[in-house]
């Protein structure tokens, strides 16, 4: 079983560490993109910051943060499961994980990055800023960059076992599973049940139902290997499942139904 993350805007900055070596992230075959991608990140921040911060989708008050872009490649780095620390991440406490489940997480997890393209949460990576829907000078769009780079590199990784994924629609936008892996994929939203019945789909409880989930999917090392097999472990594990026709592209989506607070 492989999971697909989004990363998160809000980071924890390394303190101590080596700085970025490209080649010593997972999927090498993106050496020459990632390349590209933090060359113009680094041209855009180390420039005038009022472009900077306009491009960044930041404030002046966040300028620290055009700051460590400009000085990326001397940045400390830390594990990328370890420098993602948004509300997913507080969920998942890949820090804490142990034994069995870090060794699962280190094979199975997958996390999406504007910056690097993909991620396995044990690269040593430097805290920065950048979006998945950035538009950056001389690059453009992120996902038209990062769409066929992906699909080459990841063809061979995601080549069997069911696949859950629980990335934002913006970082599905990188890498569109389709085809055979498609077949082999659950997409998963989560959805906030009022006491009226009606369904909504928050940000917060969202990200923080994917994390939990992950986290328990990782501890409890189980290995469904289809859609109804993933729903009877959901429910195994305490959630309210729903299975919905199948998606766009042919991927199978599972809701998961929370009570709102």
């Amino acid at each position: 079983m492989h999971i697909l993350l989004p990363p998160s805007e809000g980071k924890s900055v390394p303190i101590a560490g080596t700085p970025l070596e490209l080649a010593s992230l997972s999927f090498p075959e993106l050496t020459h993109p990632r390349e590209q991608v933090i060359a113009a990140l680094i041209k855009l921040a180390s420039g005038p910051p009022v472009k900077a911060h306009k491009v960044l989708g930041i404030s002046a008050r966040l300028d620290d943060e055009r700051a460590r872009d400009a000085n990326l490649l001397s940045e400390p780095t830390a594990a990328a499961g370890l420098v993602y620390s948004g509300v997913l991440y507080e969920a998942l406490d890949y820090p804490s994980l142990t034994g069995a489940a870090l060794k699962r997480a280190r094979a199975r997890l997958l996390i999406s990055s504007a910056l690097f393209g993909m991620l396995r949460p044990t690269d040593l990576i430097p805290a920065y800023r950048l979006s998945g829907d950035t538009d950056l000078p001389k690059i453009g769009s992120l996902a038209a960059l990062w769409k066929r780079p992906l699909g080459e590199a990841l063809a061979e990784p995601l080549g069997k076992g069911l696949i859950v994924d629980l990335r934002s629609g913006m970082y599905a936008n990188h890498f569109r599973l389709r085809g055979q892996l498609a077949e082999r994929t659950i997409a998963v939203r989560v959805v906030q049940v009022s006491r009226n019945g009606k369904r909504m789909i928050v940000s917060h409880s969202n990200k923080a139902t994917k994390g939990r989930l992950t986290r328990e999917l990782l501890v409890a090392g189980v290995k469904p290997r289809t859609p109804a097999e993933f729903i009877e472990v959901c429910q195994t594990l305490g959630y309210q499942t729903e299975i919905s026709p199948i998606g766009k592209d042919g991927i199978s989506l599972v809701d998961l139904m929370v009570e709102s607070l």
